[in-house]
C-alpha cells in the first residue's frame, strides 16, 4: 500500500456565514442535494390480531410500518423506510408478544427493490442480545421468513440491537466519568432538539494542539460501527504511558452520536429532514453537519489549532476501510500505510481491507482531506463481525494509531 506520489491538488473553498463563525465550505467533483425533504412518520401503536399475537414500534429506534395475520401460522411484518431515494437495506425493529405460547412465522414485506440484510437479532426483557438461530430462517423466492416462539414474555427482533441517544449518553457518561482530562460539551441541537454531544480530550493546554476527530453514527442502523468507536474511545481514555503521552500531543474532539434523531426515529439512513449527513459534508444544508463544523472550526481557530486525522466509523456488509488515494502534501503521508502495517502486525490473523478512492461526492472523509488537508478515513465493521472481535480491533486500531501519532512531527 504504497502512498500517493502525485502532490495534493486541493477543490476551490468558499467561505459562508454560519451562526457567527466563518466556516469553509468545501467543493466536491459531485454534489449532492442535501435540502431537507419529507419524511413519512411511523405510527406508534399497537398491532393486534385475531389470534391475539401483539407486536409494536412504541419505542425509540423502532421500525415497524404495519403488522398483520396472514393465516393460521404467518405474520406479516411491513418495513418501510422514512423516504426514498434511499439505500436497499431495510432496518426493522419491533417488539412482539402473545396471549398464549405458540410457534409462528413472521414474513419480512419491503418495498419493491429492497430486501433483506441484517440477520435478526432477538432479546427478551433482561437478556443479552443474541442473533437468531440460522436455522429459522430461510427464504422463499425474494422473500425472508423466520420461525419464533412467542408467548406473553416480551421478544424484541430487531436488525441490530438497538442503542438509543440515551444509551449514548448513559455510555459516554460512565466512560468519561471522574476523568478531568475530558470535557463534555454540546455542539448544539439536532432537528428535534436532540444533544448533539462532543467529548473534548486533551491533558494540558490546548492551544497550538493538533487535533484528531472522531465520528460515528450518521447511519442508524449502523452500531457495529458505534461498538469499534466505544472501544477505541475508551482505550484512549484509559491511563498509561500511551494515552499520557498522546493526550498531552494532541487533542481529541469525539461525536459519540452525529444523528440522534435518526437513531430514535428508527430511520433506515437518514435524519429527521430525511436527508444522509454523510453526503452533507460541504453546503451543511442540515442541522447536525452545521453545528459540528461550526464548533470544530471554533475551536481551530481560537485555539490556532489543525486537524491532522479524522476517523468517521460505520458499519457495512464487511470489515473495510475507506480511504483516500491523496497522500503526500497532506499533515500525515505516512500514517495510512504505517496504520494499517502496524494492524496486521498486532491483530491476530488479520488482513487490512482497504477500499482506496478520493471522495468524489461530500462525505467526512473528503471534507478532512479537502477543507484541512487532513488524512480522511471512513472506518467500518461488518454487519455480523463478532462483538469480541470488534473490541480486539477498536483495541488495537486506538492503540497503533497513538503510537504513530506519537512518534510523528506534525508542522
Amino acid at each position: 500500500m504504497k502512498a500517493n506520489l502525485f502532490k495534493i491538488h486541493l477543490p476551490i473553498l468558499f467561505f459562508g456565514i454560519i451562526g457567527c463563525t466563518t466556516v469553509k465550505k468545501v467543493s466536491f467533483k459531485t454534489p449532492v442535494d442535501t435540502t431537507s425533504k419529507r419524511i413519512n412518520q411511523q405510527k406508534k401503536q399497537v398491532f393486534i390480531t385475531e389470534s391475539k399475537v401483539f407486536a409494536t414500534n412504541n419505542f425509540n429506534g423502532a421500525r415497524l410500518n404495519g403488522f398483520e395475520q396472514e393465516n393460521d401460522s404467518t405474520y406479516i411484518a411491513y418495513i418501510r423506510p422514512e423516504n426514498t431515494p434511499i439505500n436497499f437495506s431495510a432496518y426493522y425493529s419491533f417488539k412482539i408478544w402473545s396471549a398464549t405460547d405458540k410457534e409462528i412465522q413472521i414474513k419480512f414485506d419491503y418495498p419493491k427493490g429492497h430486501k433483506h440484510r441484517y440477520i435478526p437479532k432477538l432479546k427478551k426483557q433482561n437478556t443479552n442480545w443474541r442473533s437468531i438461530d440460522s436455522n429459522l430462517v430461510h427464504k422463499k423466492d425474494s422473500l425472508t421468513f423466520i420461525k419464533l416462539h412467542v408467548s406473553k414474555d416480551t421478544t424484541w427482533v430487531s436488525a441490530q440491537e438497538i442503542i438509543t441517544s440515551k444509551d449514548t449518553e448513559k455510555w459516554y457518561q460512565k466512560a468519561t466519568n471522574n476523568k478531568p482530562y475530558v470535557t463534555v460539551k454540546s455542539a448544539g441541537k439536532s432537528k428535534l432538539n436532540k444533544n448533539l454531544p462532543v467529548l473534548d480530550i486533551y491533558k494540558g493546554k490546548k492551544e497550538q494542539k493538533p487535533i484528531v476527530v472522531l465520528l460515528t453514527r450518521q447511519h442508524p442502523p449502523e452500531v457495529t460501527g458505534f461498538f469499534a468507536y466505544q472501544e477505541f474511545l475508551e482505550v484512549i481514555l484509559a491511563e498509561n504511558n500511551l494515552t499520557n503521552e498522546f493526550l498531552n500531543k494532541y487533542r481529541v474532539l469525539a461525536f459519540p452520536i452525529v444523528n440522534p434523531d435518526g437513531v430514535d426515529l428508527g430511520h433506515w439512513r437518514h435524519n429527521a429532514n430525511g436527508v444522509d449527513t454523510n453526503r452533507d459534508w460541504s453546503e451543511y444544508r442540515q442541522p447536525e453537519i452545521r453545528q459540528i463544523v461550526k464548533f470544530i472550526t471554533k475551536e481551530l481557530k481560537k485555539n490556532n489549532s489543525k486537524i491532522v486525522l479524522g476517523l468517521d466509523f460505520h458499519s457495512t456488509y464487511n470489515d473495510v476501510f475507506y480511504t483516500n488515494k491523496i497522500r503526500e502534501g497532506t499533515t500525515l503521508p505516512n500514517f495510512i500505510d504505517d496504520w494499517f502495517k502496524a494492524l496486521e502486525q498486532n491483530i491476530p490473523n488479520y488482513k487490512v481491507n482497504e477500499a482506496a478512492g478520493n471522495s468524489n461526492k461530500p462525505v467526512s472523509k473528503g471534507w478532512f482531506l479537502y477543507g484541512h488537508n487532513a488524512v480522511g478515513i471512513t472506518y467500518e465493521i461488518g454487519d455480523a463481525t463478532p462483538r469480541e472481535r470488534i473490541k480486539e480491533i477498536g483495541k488495537v486500531t486506538a492503540e497503533e494509531m497513538m503510537r504513530i501519532l506519537n512518534k510523528s512531527n506534525i508542522n
